[in-house]
């Protein structure tokens, strides 16, 4: 079970995260210094089917419904329910960033316009934007334990048309967005 520590960068906040495969699917969990805590699970098509993340002052519970992603959004006990066209969440977490990446599928040049929801900030807020994902190539780096594939993906905000590189190696990004990989303490689940 690969655990380890990411570092954002703006911030210097560290999330020390978990994630492995399970009978259905796969779970990454992770806690922040910042008090922030995610609990993402996918199904067998890496369909976010139960997330809850937490700030000091908010949560947030959801998942893909169908074609719909239904979630409960609150500052205390009673939430307000919302649902947008979606295939799942996306926050400054690399959880969430490996769990689009993957749906995806395994073709080399997978590619495909996929709405989401951004989650940003204490109080989560919650915003649906529409990216371009690309797989744009793998490469193959030597490691003590052997050969470790990296794959690339270019994500691209159609509303904007910055485009950021995800590198992912198995189940661990290795690079993302504003966050660098600082420790592993096991290597990732090469899936297929």
């Amino acid at each position: 079970m690969p655990s380890g520590t990411y570092l954002h960068l703006d911030g210097g906040i560290e999330e020390r995260f978990q994630c492995a495969p399970g009978p259905g699917g796969w779970r990454y969990t992770s806690r922040r210094d910042d008090g922030v805590r995610l609990d993402l699970v996918v199904d067998a098509r890496w369909r976010q089917i139960r997330v809850e993340l937490v700030t000091p002052e908010w949560w947030l519970r959801g998942g893909v419904t169908g074609p719909e992603l239904a979630w409960v959004r609150a500052a205390g006990e009673t939430g307000t329910e919302h649902s947008a066209r979606a295939a799942g969440f996306v926050s400054d977490s690399p959880g969430f960033l490996v769990a689009v990446a993957r749906s995806l599928g395994p073709d080399e040049n997978a590619q495909a316009d996929v709405p989401l929801v951004r989650l940003s900030g204490n109080s989560l807020s919650a915003l649906t934007t529409l990216c371009h994902w690309r797989r744009a190539g793998t490469s193959v780096h030597e490691t003590e334990t052997g050969p470790l594939t990296v794959s690339e993906y270019e994500i691209t905000d159609l509303a904007t048309g910055e485009i950021e590189t995800l590198y992912l190696a198995g189940d661990v990004a290795v690079a993302a967005p504003g966050v660098e990989l600082t420790e592993l303490e096991s290597p990732p689940n090469l899936l297929t």
